[in-house]
């Protein structure tokens, strides 16, 4: 996937596909069953480099895994990414609207643990379309401090 993405401070998804149903030991999270579907995770990025360094590392080696989606993305590829430039975090935001797509299953605990969420990776039936998405991000019930 050759993009570029811009230096700045922002929210992305990554829009994850697992062929086949697979166990994984993710971090102190433990062993985690994946199945065969499509996986949205919501992230920010807003260390040196913005949304462009921090995409790299995602679409880059994951031999050596940092976060709990370098586990997933170990194995699962890439479909699309979805970003946002914000001076502030909305990755929960963007959970909280990925979690009310039709079909959605979040993943206890994955990648939220420095906030209240439930989860910030959800699992889905089918591939996510970015208009319903968007559609359910300008609804109401927007931060992880109300959905937890």
């Amino acid at each position: 996937m050759l993009r570029e993405f811009p230096r700045v401070p922002g929210t992305y998804a990554l829009i994850l596909e697992l062929a086949m149903p697979t166990d994984l030991t993710i971090g102190r999270l433990g062993r985690i069953r994946f199945d065969a579907r499509f996986y949205l995770y919501a992230g920010s990025a807003f260390g040196p480099g913005g949304l462009a360094a921090r995409l790299r590392h995602h679409l880059g080696d994951t031999s050596r895994p940092h976060w709990h989606v370098d586990y997933l993305r170990a194995v699962a590829g890439i479909r699309d990414i979805w970003t946002s430039e914000d001076e502030q975090r909305m990755e929960c935001a963007w959970y909280a609207a990925s979690a009310r797509m039709r079909g959605a299953s979040p993943i206890r605990g994955f990648g939220s643990s420095d906030c209240g969420c439930p989860s910030h990776l959800v699992a889905l039936p089918r591939l996510p379309k970015q208009a319903v998405f968007q559609q359910l991000l300008r609804t109401p019930l927007g931060d992880c401090q109300r959905e937890s």
